[in-house]
């Protein structure tokens, strides 16, 4: 009984299919985004004054770098890569540095090309991060220093005050 219902359901979706492409309504025709594989592309821990930075006392200062660049792949696909430099230093030391890139391979298809850029600086990335994030903290801690959870980043500010540089230097 249970292998009827199996092969009834398998029938009607293939009507289904079938109906949607006689009608022209073939997924492929309309736009499309999905992940298709996220994975770390590059990490470099460096902790260049150790054992002695670990007997300082003094409070670090963080600073944190980002860069975001996309290159188009065939048939649709995009590999999005998001590179974030995490340096600490301890007075005139560096304790730390951490660099992190963390790539994605979307498929975006027959979208405008006016929406392809904003989603290749602003969606792919706010997707990217939480995973950099996540790696950094944990080879920051592994490295044997206090955790450092990084503030989030909204993606789609850094995008306008980037277009408005652009503008800007265009008209300058």
């Amino acid at each position: 009984m249970a292998e009827d219902k199996k092969s009834k359901a398998t029938k009607a979706k293939k009507t289904i299919s079938k109906k949607a492409s006689e009608n022209g309504q073939d997924k492929q025709q309309g736009p499309g985004f999905g992940i298709e594989k996220l994975y770390l592309k590059d990490v470099s821990v460096e902790v260049p004054n150790s054992p002695e930075i670990f007997t300082s006392r003094e409070a670090p200062q963080i600073s944190v770098e980002l860069n975001n660049n996309a290159k188009p792949l065939p048939e649709g696909f995009f590999e999005v890569a998001l590179q974030i430099t995490v340096t600490s230093k301890i007075s005139d030391k560096t304790a730390f540095l951490i660099d992190v890139t963390q790539a994605g391979i979307f498929a975006v298809k027959n979208v405008p090309q006016e929406s392809l850029e904003p989603i290749l600086a602003i969606t792919c990335p706010n997707i990217l991060f939480p995973y950099a994030r996540e790696a950094i903290s944990d080879l920051i801690t592994k490295s044997g220093f206090t955790t450092v959870l990084l503030n989030p980043i909204n993606f789609e500010t850094l995008y306008m005050q980037q277009k408005q540089q652009q503008a800007a230097t265009k008209n300058a």
